[in-house]
């Protein structure tokens, strides 16, 4: 049996000698105490009421903004986020914040009238009391907050557990959190698998994002106590290109959502599913647009395509192109950081984990379909169903798509990636397990129906 780290440190992934910062594991027992005392501080921070808790959340958005420069130079160091890309997180940080504000606001239910005689029935959504949020390391800022938002509003308290590899970005972002909200209400508890199991078995709700393997098991065990649960674990997304597509435009949406932050988001594309006479000039396009893509230092504002997390994301990318015939690449740069080459491969053999797995570098296999219905096919044949983009010149294709593919969301002629945080966000099969984040859907998982007979 490993025995449980002592420490957890995470590294620049740029330059892997360069650490960010190096925190004690807490430990099981240390996590459990964060639930309790988060438990013990719900009932006064639901009681404050709407105007308190709207009022936290928009400093939290004011917080935020103020520090934007520092909080995307952090994100560029600690998980290798391009400037560009940190900077607009930060910015969509600060704006979930202030939407969410406005939810205490928001009816919490109805009422109705009874089916005969005297009396009122009521509906009401209450909350859980403490969610548990369990987040990766590729949104440090802007994931956190779209689960502790809508929690922290709805008038749970919040025990977040960060990524190892996104510790530092988890602590800023809590001491910014607690100049707003009182203590206890939002805790960060750093660690890996033994915190983040602690908080799985004492919180009373639990929303994760993460690895299909580990949601799958977060997942069984939340059911197992009874809890509410949602899992956002991934995907395996394909790009559909008709003939009447701009190919120019298609192929620039494609390579940017292939290769930006090193395809190390669940909406990446991974798959590109050229339609008939689309494959030859899409083939040309794309492997031009890749060629052209920035790829380099992360805190380089031109920069799309930076590092990869870590060594061990690196060696997962070079085995997944194994098999494969290389289309075209970028030109991945010398030094230390965990770099690699932005990549278009073609004559993908059937079973190759390119079209089986969730590899979460910058890869996409190049696939010919005979028409939109076949294309379809292809896009559904995978166990995720995260989100698909269809780039087309017609209405028809667009609606047979929006109609047959079994995804989550559906985006035409704009990029896989890309989420709008006011709309829900999750997938289908195995990209995702209970109700969706974000928008009014996540006020929905973080409270609880009650209905209530008043009889005279």
């Amino acid at each position: 049996m490993t025995a449980a780290p002592t420490s957890f440190a995470s590294h620049n992934p740029a330059d892997p000698s360069d650490t960010v910062t190096e925190v004690p594991a807490p430990g099981a027992s240390a996590a459990a105490e964060a639930v309790e005392q988060a438990r013990a501080a719900q009932p006064g921070w639901l009681q404050a009421g709407a105007a308190a808790r709207s009022s936290a959340l928009s400093a939290v958005a004011a917080a935020v903004e103020a520090a934007s420069g520092e909080l995307a130079a952090l994100a560029v160091r600690e998980v290798g986020k391009p400037l560009a890309e940190a900077r607009a997180e930060v910015a969509r940080t600060a704006a979930i914040w202030r939407y969410y504000a406005q939810a205490p606001y928001e009816p919490t239910g109805a009422v109705h009238e009874t089916a005969g005689g005297p009396g009122l029935l009521l509906t009401r959504r209450r909350p859980h009391g403490v969610a548990g949020l369990i987040t990766p390391w590729n949104f440090p800022f802007a994931i956190p907050s779209w689960k502790a938002a809508p929690a922290l509003a709805a008038g749970n308290t919040v025990v977040l557990k960060p990524a190892p590899e996104a510790t530092a970005c988890a602590l800023r972002l809590a001491e910014l959190v607690r100049q707003a909200v009182p203590a206890e209400v939002f805790t960060v508890v750093p660690g890996g698998a033994t915190e983040g199991g602690a908080v799985l078995a004492t919180a009373d709700a639990v929303s994760f994002t993460g690895s299909t393997a580990v949601g799958s098991a977060v997942t069984r065990a939340a059911t197992a106590r009874g809890i509410p649960v949602q899992a956002e674990t991934g995907g395996l997304n394909a790009a559909i290109v008709l003939p009447d597509a701009d190919i120019e435009r298609a192929a620039a949406h494609i390579a940017a959502a292939l290769a930006g932050y090193a395809g190390q988001k669940c909406t990446a594309t991974s798959r590109v599913i050229a339609v008939g006479t689309a494959l030859d000039p899409l083939r040309e396009a794309l492997a031009a647009a890749l060629r052209a893509l920035p790829v380099g230092d992360p805190a380089d504002a031109a920069t799309v395509c930076g590092p990869l997390i870590s060594a061990r994301a690196r060696d997962r990318f070079d085995q997944a192109l194994s098999g494969a015939s290389v289309l075209a690449a970028g030109a991945a740069p010398e030094g230390p950081g965990w770099y690699a080459a932005p990549t278009v491969v073609e004559k993908v053999p059937a079973g190759h984990r390119l079209l089986t797995e969730e590899v979460f570098g910058p890869v996409a296999a190049l696939l010919p379909a005979d028409d939109l219905a076949h294309a379809v096919r292809i896009s559904n044949s995978v166990p995720y169903g995260l989100v698909t983009s269809v780039h087309t010149g017609g209405l028809e294709a667009a609606l047979h798509g929006l109609d047959h593919l079994d995804t989550g969301m559906i985006r035409v002629n704009a990029p896989s990636t890309g989420v709008d945080f006011h709309l829900p966000f999750g997938g289908t099969k195995a990209s995702g397990h209970g109700p969706r984040e974000q928008g009014r859907a996540a006020l929905d998982f973080y409270t609880s129906g009650r209905t209530y007979t008043l009889a005279p």
